[in-house]
């Protein structure tokens, strides 16, 4: 009997040893550790008690890679006994998450070429396009995944003026999100399509990235009713760009930026309200903290700018949105750190109190999932 759990230094890689031992992957490793080794050559056995088990899997857990060079040889060995894995196959064996894979300037195809794994010829703007796939980590809609998943398949550069007006602003949206870097705004959405299609690697390592992005959905969400022509699910998550993209503000294959929390889209006649719950960080000024946050999982308070009154063209705007046949559609983040906001839907007005700004209580068309309302609801301690 070897008695091989002690009291090693932290540092000490039970994972490598083990696997050195029983062959296969961590995550392979962890399965045996927990089930007690079913897998063992004929005659041999290994057996941990429970208290062992928990330092093995702890020491196991804990050796996640978290430098460049060490995912890096991490992928160099899973290719060893996976030929040519994928994305989410080496997330699943190294307990790795998307965010550790797209760290910095990062991303998987650089991850693939400094393993030495093939990856496809490079095109005039591989290093800007590759680190703009790390933008997609907030798509968290079936829909949204499988649109943007035909579109990338195709082998020819798709033509925006032959595709139903939904499809064609996914493709700007979509489109948008990867170039907006390295074009001008004199750049057509049609030549912006021929530069994404002329990176093959990157429209490789996208399809990549929405299975894996599939698998971490956490929301139903619900398509935008009374609007076919905007390609948006409420309590999905959507950047700037592809809110302005959805709600076809602009053509070209840059945005327009998107700067300040409210932008009344004429032509759709909808005012898009974007804002930041947790105002505490340094990015905020006094004047700029409004107070926004969840009432009830069907009431939002939300602060207008402070300069509107309530008798202004916007004030009033927004009191009869409804007789006028406008739209509020309410967008909120937790941080400002985070990219995208969640699209909390269509709303109505409620009441409002005060001025500059006016305090304004607006009702959801579809109340918060639990877990959002209770994020949002924290706001206002």
């Amino acid at each position: 009997m070897l008695d091989f759990v002690g009291h090693h230094r932290s540092e000490f890689r039970f994972d490598r040893r083990l696997r050195a031992l029983l062959g296969g992957t961590r995550s392979d490793v962890t399965r045996q550790v927990e089930n007690g080794f079913p897998f063992l050559p004929a005659g041999c056995h290994l057996e941990l008690d429970r208290e062992s088990s928990e330092i093995v899997l702890a020491s196991i857990r804990s050796a996640v890679p978290t430098r460049w060079s060490a995912k890096v040889t991490e992928l160099r060995e899973l290719a060893r006994t996976h030929p040519d894995p994928s994305l989410t196959s080496f997330l699943e064996e190294t307990g790795l998450e998307l965010e550790d894979v797209y760290t910095g300037a990062k991303s998987w195809s650089d991850l693939c070429a400094d393993a030495g794994l093939p990856v496809l010829p490079p095109g005039p703007h591989e290093e800007s396009l590759r680190r703009a796939c790390g933008r997609l980590l907030h798509v968290d809609d079936t829909s949204r995944i499988e649109a943007y998943r035909q579109l990338l398949r195709r082998d020819e550069v798709p033509v925006p003026g032959e595709l139903p007006v939904p499809d064609a602003r996914r493709l700007r949206m979509l489109v948008a999100s990867l170039v907006d870097k390295a074009v001008s705004r004199s750049t057509t959405l049609e030549e912006g399509c021929a530069l994404l299609w002329g990176h093959p690697q990157v429209r490789r390592e996208v399809l990549e990235l929405l299975t894996a992005l599939e698998g971490r959905v956490t929301h139903l969400a619900t398509p935008l009713g009374g609007r076919s022509d905007v390609p948006l699910a409420v309590h999905a998550r959507y950047t700037r760009i592809e809110v302005l993209a959805a709600f076809g503000i602009g053509s070209g294959a840059k945005v327009a930026p998107w700067q300040t929390g409210v932008l009344w889209a004429e032509e759709a006649r909808a005012d898009l309200l974007a804002f930041t719950l947790d105002k505490t960080s340094g990015q905020f000024s006094p004047t700029t903290r409004y107070r926004d946050y969840a009432i009830s999982r069907e009431l939002i308070h939300w602060e207008s700018q402070s300069v509107v009154r309530a008798d202004s063209d916007t004030g009033r705007r927004y009191q009869q949105h409804a007789e006028r046949g406008s739209s509020i559609l309410l967008f909120a983040r937790n941080r400002s750190d985070e990219r995208a906001f969640y699209f909390l839907g269509p709303a109505t007005y409620v009441r409002h109190e005060g001025e500059l700004p006016m305090a304004v209580i607006w009702r959801l068309a579809h109340p918060l999932p639990g877990d959002l309302f209770a994020a949002f609801a924290a706001a206002v301690a």
